[in-house]
């Protein structure tokens, strides 16, 4: 097909019936892209025959992506992850390169060729892995953050790998790398900064003063793709130009306004990138040696796999999040696709290696979803064949249910005993339930998540179940079978953060608490009456924080799933408290002959 119409209806058509079949199996939507591109490209049906047009228009999506990564680097957020971007996400890379760059090295492969392959195998797929924690609602989770702090590591290492790949030749098969080149690039990317700053920012406010959508839209396009032809005539790479970019504006009041206009330019972009590449794919290499190809990507997964649960573990990650992160991450990467294509350009090394790559790459972000199913499917069988003993409940007629007896339950079951309201109490930590039954507690072991479990307990004629179960994922499931199974129950749970009382605000959990909130305010009014405010006003300006925090919370959970909009309340939140708390608009002393408030 030569009409541009009609190659637009194929990719969009081609789209619309796998990526949805793709989602609702649990693959996710870059498997269902990479899928239509084989389908339709020059190794399928061969309704699009010119893969490698469709690559250079798709590359957009890369550049756009890194120019959105760049707007949400922003100093102060690198800093606060400095220990798991630099400590986890730079063992995993180092890792994974050296041992990959070894095997390499094994086979007879030079050493530069060896190298890149080591670190390109490295790299996971950023959209490939946020996309799944996103979908499978485990972003905001240990393991989570710990995988994205490994993907952000993987990105800001593959922006200089991209800048300084076009530098290396093949000259009488030894590659040299210019060092003029080198100085070249650092001073433009000098340049760059400085024109972002003194350039691009004032352009931007001139621009949105218009209060023109559709040409602050165009405007952002035209920053992002300008930036990137500048750097592309000059022989460095256009990504790299524009992650510069984005993070030079990532600190600017209109960032969330440029995040909003490019995002869905960089969806669709993105969506053609991994068509392209699936065109790229060989079915003839896969057919041709079916047991090599798939043999070699499946042991790439578990070797990768390895690596990174092995890095997690260094890192004092629990086996289970480590495992967890494993599975999520140890796909192959889009920007291995990149560096290939690159590679492959510049002649350092056979073309046959590259595509053979290229295939394992792809076959591993098609497969990693089913080893993770796998991997899941297996815990479960171990769980069932090596459950453990849990305690026999009997019984037992409690008001009240308290699941999870740490820190916070313990406190809890205290107060409680001193009142002489019956309760039980249950924990799933053998080790934690033995210490508390030295001092007299009485505490069984078991499941709080499991119906049976809190049958045996007394569910059925309790009053009210508090929840304080510290894993955020078995406490939302165990509201949300409370609420199920046993809804005349007055669940009091305790969250962890916010993101955690979205989840139970979700299931209509009536009495939900911030773990650290009470202690935190209180501890800063002892602080504010040590240097010297009044403690009545203290009390008064405590009580109202607590008030306004309450209302922002409700406010931010009604918009929680709009981040543009989110954050446009959690700034006006900021505002209004600075506003509330100020002694203007308090407006509360002590009067100085009676200790009676005056507001």
């Amino acid at each position: 097909m030569n009409n541009f119409i009609e190659q637009v209806l194929v990719f969009i058509g081609s789209s619309l019936i796998l990526v949805p079949i793709f989602r609702w199996l649990r693959f996710g939507s870059v498997l269902g892209y990479l899928m239509a591109g084989i389908i339709v490209g020059p190794h399928g049906f061969k309704l699009i025959h010119d893969s490698e047009s469709v690559m250079h228009f798709a590359e957009l999506g890369v550049i756009l992506l890194l120019f959105l990564i760049g707007l949400e680097i922003q100093p102060r957020k690198l800093w606060s992850m400095r220990r798991h971007l630099v400590g986890l996400g730079g063992l995993q890379v180092l890792i994974c390169s050296v041992v990959f760059a070894a095997v390499g090295l094994t086979l007879g492969l030079p050493a530069l060729t060896a190298g890149l392959i080591g670190f390109a195998l490295s790299l996971s797929s950023t959209a490939y892995a946020v996309q799944t924690l996103v979908e499978r609602n485990q972003f905001n989770t240990e393991f989570g953050r710990s995988s994205f702090a490994i993907l952000l590591m993987q990105d800001l290492l593959a922006i200089p790998a991209l800048a300084i790949i076009p530098f290396f030749q093949d000259t009488n098969a030894e590659k040299s790398f210019s060092l003029q080149g080198s100085l070249i690039a650092i001073g433009v990317i000098l340049l760059l900064i400085l024109g972002s700053r003194l350039l691009i920012r004032p352009l931007i406010r001139i621009i949105a003063a218009t209060r023109a959508r559709e040409i602050f839209t165009a405007a952002a396009l035209f920053i992002v793709l300008s930036v990137a032809a500048i750097m592309q005539n000059i022989g460095l790479s256009a990504a790299l130009g524009t992650f510069i970019a984005g993070v030079v504006l990532a600190d600017s009041e209109y960032r969330h306004e440029l995040e909003a206009n490019l995002e869905p330019f960089k969806n669709l972009l993105m969506g053609l990138f991994f068509i392209a590449v699936g065109m790229g794919v060989s079915l003839e290499l896969i057919l041709s040696r079916p047991v090599f190809v798939f043999g070699l990507a499946i042991a790439y997964l578990i070797l990768k796999a390895a690596l990174i649960y092995f890095s997690g573990r260094v890192f004092k990650l629990s086996h289970e999040n480590s495992k967890r992160m494993a599975m999520t991450i140890s796909q192959g990467g889009e920007f291995a696709f990149v560096i290939f294509g690159m590679a492959a350009q510049l002649n350092l090394g056979s073309s046959g290696i590259w595509a053979l790559l290229t295939a394992v790459i792809t076959l591993s972000m098609a497969l990693n979803p089913v080893m993770g199913m796998i991997s899941d499917w297996l815990t479960q069988k171990l769980k069932k064949t090596s459950e453990p003993s849990y305690d026999e409940i009997k019984d037992e007629t409690p008001d009240v249910i308290i699941a999870g007896v740490g820190r916070f339950g313990q406190i809890i079951g205290r107060i409680l005993r001193a009142q002489n309201i019956p309760f039980v109490a249950i924990d799933h930590d053998s080790e934690h339930i033995e210490l508390l039954r030295k001092f007299g507690n009485k505490v069984y072991f078991g499941d709080a998540s499991r119906k049976e479990l809190l049958e045996s307990a007394g569910a059925r004629t309790a009053k009210y179940f508090i929840l304080c179960i510290d894993d955020v994922d078995t406490s939302v499931l165990a509201a949300k079978m409370i609420r199920e199974e046993f809804p005349h129950l007055k669940i009091f749970a305790r969250a962890r953060n916010r993101g955690h009382v979205f989840d139970l605000m979700d299931l209509k959990v009536p009495f939900i608490k911030r773990e650290v909130i009470d202690s935190s305010v209180y501890f800063a009014g002892d602080l504010l009456v040590e240097m010297g405010m009044d403690k009545n006003k203290v009390d008064i300006l405590i009580e109202k924080f607590k008030t306004h925090d309450q209302i922002m919370m409700e406010e931010q959970f009604k918009v929680r799933d709009d981040d543009k909009r989110l954050v446009s309340v959690s700034r006006q939140g900021v505002d209004q408290l600075s506003k509330v708390l100020s002694e203007d608009q308090t407006q509360s002393f002590i009067s100085a002959d009676s200790n009676q408030r005056i507001l």
